[in-house]
């Protein structure tokens, strides 16, 4: 534990008795010569007292990281042991919080029983600190570390230290059913028949008509024309895949505070329900997003605390929290290539429910530097709340350049959805308005027109 006592008031306690030991000396006072060894022998057997119980303290957390669903409880446990000979009067055990999980308005969790304690501890007993967490929104969120806080009994000295690693839970986005999910790529050779279409897929015969005037050649049924003497030309079913890749905005700009965590929440709830609904269907779906992967901002960052746990990394007490740092790029998109199977959808799910927003690319900028890597067989659906006009551009431009682009507008205002809407229908880019949970079940529900 690291002594967090005031360095003055340590100096003050030395001069104190040097004075005292000093005037007795001098002026031959052998009362206060005594007084000054006493009270030096006092703060030395607290000094020593303090570090024992300091060092003898150790804290487990019986509890492991887990992946819930939202609205689950998770138990957390943490033992603390007295390893010394002698009894520990006190101990405070504290396990901490994030400052933003503690947040009212946010309402990530909540906590059920006490994460703080003050422990007596006889030699070798053990005590748990246990308390539940109601797990309201999806999120990555940080239990722990937990600090152990102890002292002399004059409240001379006090220590700390980091007992325990902190856990880590996902909490999943929910999953909503979708009626119907109808938006298909550019590709026209696909799994899904689609009930209208301009594109014709050569591996669906429908049946044989007699020859048009614009009919390609490549169509005729030869067959059927030597046999009656008169053209006749094969006819096929409209088909498409219907993956998609989500991209997902969620640069700070474009995403304010004041609509959060609502619309953002709602967008990762939209995206895992369409992602849910690809999966089922067996068709390709993938990822792309502006958004932070919380994990790696805390390898990036480390972990999150008060100012003990700054104490603890600048005197190196918390060396594995260093380890986890790695090499990594905030304005780094965080990209899952189209795939389909239970994995892939695991793997995309719990991207979404780790997800964060940023300030690193817009979605501008995530389009033009992505755009080598988005997949020609699958739509690109973006789910966005605000749209700047070089992001429309931006759509626009992979529109024109033969993309299959689809918009979700995550917008409460109607006219804020009509504002962004007019110039992608004006491009001929089918757009969606999601205005709260209700409409996420129908929102892809709608047959688009690929040109």
């Amino acid at each position: 534990m690291r002594d967090a006592k005031k360095p003055s008031g340590t100096l003050a306690a030395a001069a104190a008795i040097s004075t005292l030991l000093l005037v007795g000396i001098l002026f031959g006072a052998s009362l206060w010569v005594l007084a000054g060894i006493a009270i030096a022998t006092l703060v030395a057997a607290n000094y020593l007292l303090a570090g024992t119980w300091s060092k003898s303290a150790v804290a487990t957390r019986s509890t492991a990281d887990r992946e819930l669903k939202q609205g689950s409880m998770a138990d957390v446990e943490v033992d603390i042991t007295n390893t010394a000979a002698i009894p520990m009067l006190w101990l405070l055990a504290e396990d901490l919080l994030p400052k933003q999980l503690q947040n009212p308005n946010l309402s990530r969790l909540a906590v059920v029983g006490k994460r703080l304690a003050v422990l007596m501890l006889w030699p070798g007993q053990t005590k748990k600190l246990s308390y539940e967490i109601d797990c309201r929104r999806r999120g990555y969120l940080q239990i722990g570390p937990t600090v152990l806080e102890t002292g002399d009994l004059m409240g001379l000295f006090r220590r700390f230290r980091v007992g325990t690693q902190p856990q880590y839970i996902t909490v999943m986005p929910e999953i909503v059913p979708l009626t119907e999910y109808e938006i298909g790529s550019r590709r026209p050779i696909g799994e899904i028949r689609m009930r209208s279409g301009t594109m014709d897929d050569p591996t669906r015969l429908r049946g044989i008509r007699q020859w048009q005037i614009g009919d390609p050649m490549r169509s005729v049924h030869w067959a059927a024309t030597a046999r009656t003497g008169t053209l006749h030309t094969k006819v096929y079913e409209p088909s498409s895949i219907v993956g998609a890749t989500l991209i997902l905005d969620f640069h700070i700009s474009t995403n304010p505070n004041q609509h959060e965590p609502v619309r953002t929440d709602l967008a990762v709830i939209a995206a895992a329900s369409i992602a849910a609904s690809l999966h089922q269907s067996g068709e390709p779906f993938g990822l792309v997003t502006n958004g932070r992967d919380a994990a790696d901002r805390i390898r990036t960052e480390g972990w999150q605390g008060d100012d003990r746990i700054q104490f603890a990394h600048q005197r190196g007490d918390v060396s594995d929290a260093a380890a986890m740092q790695a090499t990594s790029d905030r304005l780094n998109p965080v990209i899952i290539a189209p795939s389909r199977g239970a994995p892939a959808f695991k793997e995309g799910h719990r991207t979404l429910a780790r997800l964060e927003r940023t300030d690193g690319l817009t979605l501008a900028e995530l389009l033009i530097e992505c755009e080598s890597e988005l997949s020609g067989d699958t739509t690109l659906l973006t789910v966005l709340q605000q749209a700047t006009p070089q992001s429309i551009a931006a759509l626009v431009g992979l529109s024109r350049r033969g993309r299959a682009v689809a918009v979700i507008v995550n917008t409460h205002d109607i006219n804020d959805y009509s504002k962004i809407a007019g110039p992608l229908i004006a491009a001929q880019i089918p757009t969606f308005y999601l205005s709260d949970r209700e409409s996420i079940a129908s929102v892809c529900r709608e047959v688009l027109t690929r040109a």
